[in-house]
């Protein structure tokens, strides 16, 4: 009975709207993603949504922060039963916004004219957030979008790169001081549309565009100097190339892209074997189930799934336990109204360690959603699961002006790591968020301070520990 109402919901809307029947009857019913919340405060008229993030504070509690038209919502999403928005920060008028987080701040950039980034503190949630201050360098004004990599910055598109051969590549900012970023360096062969760091190794998507010496590559770029960028090596994501994002599996064996720009279908999620990154070889595509025209935006991987923003076919949620067969076993369209290649619908998509997925939708805001299956491999332990907290001693030590730290811990926690003078000032942040339980390294560039003893001290939920290192120029 449930699908034959369906069928005739389908026949009505095409009756009225003359819409083309075959993409309407060719989406399923909603599977799998139980739906919290929808709340759609800022949308209306020519005002739309765009990017989505989390945050989760060091007590637990989770925030979904939303672009909106003329600013940045901020919603608590840790009751299910009372989801609100706890405080909205204005900006630049633009229908195109894009927040990362690190530590307790978050860095909101959009391509509005002059909005440069904005740098907001979180720690006073649910009371408020505060837009601590407006951040650029010169002819620095606008940006497409953002990535984050410990305490790391990528700004990528807008006019991001000036100076170089294309001013919208990439340009890291130093967090060192959270509240203080520092340009480091740029790389612009081509426009960065989007970008995944993973162990300082950029993977950068560039748009096609043909007029402007676009390839619709995907360039691999060393930031191991974050003063001096440079490529490794590039692939055109081919067939029909037009990267927007890319994810990494966790063993980084695999990329999945997402082909967003070309105006010839079909615009889709490809997976590549990257192993050899001299020699990238393209395993599979795919598309949601019945579907063919809806474009591909955003993709997210959290342990065994990749989690998709599908523009008008919605948020989808894909097992690539084998990444050579991926299966969608999740699904919520929040476009319901048509299923064609139009830039309406679902933006962006996260998940948090609760198993909460956030959403936003261009035409209709933030979406909270329940999965309604077990999520294997998202918080189960990884097999060589720590025995305890450990802290190790930095590598080289002493060094010059860089060195690395292992540390590990058992189970889920909020971790900080952070570097402290001989006199107990506090000079740099190199971790300040949730980890699932595991093995980690992060670097520390050291490169603008005096020779001296430094210590470091890691603090997680119920441990503390404290080392010394030396810096020697």
């Amino acid at each position: 009975m449930t699908n034959f109402r369906y069928l005739l919901v389908c026949i009505t809307f095409a009756g009225l709207f003359n819409l083309e029947t075959t993409d309407l009857f060719s989406q399923l019913a909603n599977s799998n993603l139980s739906l919290l919340a929808n709340r759609n405060q800022h949308g209306g008229g020519s005002n739309r949504y765009s990017a989505i993030w989390g945050y989760r504070a060091p007590n637990g509690r989770e925030y979904a922060i939303l672009g909106c038209q003329t600013g940045t919502a901020f919603v608590e999403i840790t009751d299910t039963t009372n989801i609100v928005e706890r405080d909205f920060v204005t900006g630049v008028n633009s229908g195109w916004r894009e927040m990362k987080v690190f530590s307790h701040y978050a860095y909101v950039v959009s391509e509005g004219t002059n909005s440069r980034l904005q740098i907001m503190d979180l720690q006073y949630l649910p009371d408020s957030v505060s837009l601590v201050s407006t951040y650029s360098y010169t002819n620095y004004t606008k940006t497409h979008t953002i990535s984050q990599s410990g305490p790391y910055l990528y700004l990528n598109g807008g006019n991001v790169s000036q100076g170089l051969s294309d001013p919208g590549g990439v340009t890291v900012l130093d967090l060192t001081n959270p509240v203080a970023p520092v340009k480091r360096g740029s790389w612009g062969v081509e426009y960065v549309h989007d970008c995944r760091v993973v162990n300082d190794t950029i993977y950068a998507c560039n748009i096609y565009d043909v007029s402007n010496g676009g390839t619709g590559s995907i360039y691999v770029i060393s930031a191991t100097n974050k003063d001096n960028l440079t490529t490794v090596t590039s692939w055109v994501n081919n067939p029909v190339p037009g990267p927007h994002n890319i994810a990494l599996t966790g063993d980084r064996k695999f990329a999945l892209t997402t082909d967003e720009i070309p105006s010839s279908s079909p615009r889709v999620l490809k997976v590549w074997n990257i192993q050899t990154l001299t020699n990238t070889t393209l395993v599979t595509t795919w598309q949601p189930t019945g579907l063919t025209n809806t474009i591909v935006h955003n993709v997210e991987i959290y342990g065994n799934y990749a989690l998709i923003a599908h523009y008008e076919a919605g948020v989808r949620l894909v097992n690539i336990t084998n990444p050579a067969a991926p299966t969608e076993v999740a699904w919520y369209d929040t476009y319901p109204s048509s299923n064609v290649n139009q830039y309406r619908g679902c933006w962006g998509v996260y998940m948090f360690p609760s198993g909460k997925i956030i959403a936003s939708d261009m035409q209709t805001g933030l979406y909270v959603f329940n999965p309604q299956i077990p999520l294997v491999g998202i918080n189960d332990p990884p097999v060589n699961t720590p025995a305890a907290f450990n802290l190790g001693q930095n590598y080289p030590n002493p060094f010059n002006p860089s060195t690395a730290i292992d540390y590990s811990i058992s189970k889920g926690s909020h971790v900080s790591i952070k570097v402290y003078d001989a006199l107990g000032r506090q000079v740099a942040v190199l971790v300040d968020e949730f980890k699932r339980s595991g093995s980690y390294n992060v670097s520390f560039d050291a490169g603008r301070l005096s020779s001296g003893i430094y210590y470091y001290t890691m603090i997680t939920d119920g441990s503390r520990e404290t080392k010394k290192m030396t810096l020697v120029k």
